[in-house]
């Protein structure tokens, strides 16, 4: 069996230059967003690392990964592996904490109360795990498994014989990227956590500050680090420095604390820190286009001016959205899918699509509209753009799919997953060997294990999408697909129609 390294972790992309109108198909008043949400929540409990709690849901999965942090004598079990693999990933899994959190921040209420709970509890499993990774003063754990050896078996999380390589990075060597990301996702939870869980909230807020002091300190990228380098590239290498998870994690830390430090931080530091390059991105590597977006809110609600170029930067990502705008230089699909070349495109639909209403919230609030130099675009336009793409992803489009798995009546069948494509331990208690996974690898059956709420990496440029195992790119689900659509989806439970 060939090696199956998962997506693609390595490539940052870019918006090629295309302007079209977005084409409108079959009517969506069909969607249930509020059964979409809750099988988007859902779909983590399948992706959970550790020992798993009486309630689970995804009951197909069992206990895994249960010795994670012996080498070190540590306790690092938990947490979510990212992907189709059985690797925990530290960068990732914070940046999907993040955005977790994000969306109960910004679309919580918008949730029925189970599903907030749900949520929290979403998040809560990342934060323990997280919280164990900044637990040891001057050293931070980036990363459980060795992800070369795993990527050349095909087998389930709960019979892993693979190397659970600890990487660890301690200072003076840097990791600011995944300790600003953690910083960062401590920082959003504990606001998440305030009125359900205040104690819970003030630990996460203490460690927050622990993690970015850290990724202050001690400025590098962690995968410079020839300790580390190995074991993170090229899955998720730090491509795009180090500077804006700095900025993203101060941003948090100003949001939740009100501490005028962060906030002279952030403006003080933005320069130097190239808080103007890379603006048009947003994703587990790059920051910036969410971090501007965030900032907006206290020009925009607080008034803080001196904040300006932030927003400014976030007007200009925007109006790229916009096909009828001068400045748009986004791609879309014939089907109206907004598409970034690569591979595991939905990343970037979801999160800009979650990136679209929370920057609509904060104008419609403050009764703005977005100049996009010929044309002014209202909150409304921002959502309808949103809508389609959510839309879009739950069935209209032109293969009639819905790339959810369990969303529907026609949805990917054979999604790059090990857990999912393999017979549950349940079924099949013998232990399947590392190559003994191949014949369920290469087998043109559906997986015999529904991985509900799953998002895949979507179709091509094109619109079309195979369902075929082998096609990582399109067929493999991951975290931080699925993380900023749950605050997208409450969005859409309590406003439907856009207009």
């Amino acid at each position: 069996m060939r090696t199956t390294l998962s997506f693609p972790h390595f490539l940052a992309s870019i918006f090629s230059l295309a302007i079209i109108s977005l084409p409108n198909f079959a009517s969506s008043s069909h969607h249930d967003y509020q059964e979409a949400l809750s099988k988007a929540i859902l779909f983590f409990e399948g992706q959970r690392s550790g020992f798993l709690p009486q309630d689970q849901r995804q009951s197909w999965r069992a206990n895994s990964g249960l010795s994670d942090g012996w080498t070190y004598n540590t306790d690092l079990t938990g947490g979510y592996y990212d992907a189709g693999d059985n690797v925990k990933f530290g960068f990732p899994m914070a940046f999907t904490t993040t955005m977790l959190a994000w969306s109960v921040i910004e679309f919580g209420d918008s949730m029925p109360p189970n599903e907030l709970r749900n949520a929290l509890v979403a998040i809560r499993w990342a934060t323990d795990y997280l919280l164990k990774t900044v637990s040891q003063p001057n050293r931070i754990f980036v990363q459980v498994g060795d992800p070369i050896i795993d990527h050349n078996c095909w087998e389930r999380p709960e019979d892993m014989d693979t190397a659970r390589t600890v990487y660890a990075v301690d200072s003076p060597n840097p990791a600011s990227d995944v300790a600003g990301e953690t910083a960062a996702a401590l920082a959003a939870s504990s606001m998440a956590f305030k009125s359900s869980d205040p104690g819970y909230s003030d630990t996460l807020l203490r460690n927050a500050k622990k993690a970015f002091e850290l990724a202050d300190t001690y400025r590098g990228a962690y995968s410079d680090n020839p300790d580390v380098r190995d074991g993170v590239c090229p899955f998720y290498c730090d491509f795009d420095g180090y500077q804006d998870e700095l900025l993203w994690g101060a941003a948090w830390l100003s949001r939740v604390t009100q501490d005028s430090g962060f906030f002279d931080y952030i403006q003080n530091n933005g320069k130097t820190l190239g808080a103007e390059e890379n603006i048009n991105e947003f994703g587990w590597d790059n920051k910036h286009a969410g971090l501007n977006v965030l900032i907006s809110k206290e020009v925009l609600e607080g008034n803080m001016y001196t904040l300006e170029s932030y927003k400014a930067s976030a007007d200009s990502f925007m109006c790229t959205l916009i096909p009828d705008s001068s400045s748009s230089h986004i791609e879309y699909t014939p089907g109206g899918l907004i598409y970034k070349p690569g591979g595991s495109n939905l990343q970037h639909v979801t999160s800009i699509s979650f990136l679209l209403l929370v920057y609509a919230n904060y104008l419609s609030r403050t009764s703005q509209s977005l100049n996009c130099g010929n044309i002014n675009v209202s909150p409304t336009t921002l959502r309808q753009i949103a809508k389609k793409q959510v839309d879009y992803i739950l069935g209209d489009n032109p293969m009639g799919m819905s790339y959810m798995v369990g969303y529907g009546d026609h949805f990917p069948q054979r999604i790059h997953h090990r857990g999912s494509s393999l017979p549950s331990i349940k079924d099949h208690p013998q232990p399947i060997a590392c190559k003994e996974g191949s014949v369920y690898f290469n087998s043109s059956s559906p997986n015999p294990n529904v991985l509900v709420g799953a998002l895949v990496g979507g179709p091509g440029e094109d619109d079309v999408y195979n369902d075929d195992r082998a096609d990582f790119r399109k067929s493999e689900p991951t975290t931080y697909i699925n993380a900023p659509f749950v605050g997208v989806l409450a969005y859409f439970v309590a406003n439907p129609d856009p207009n």
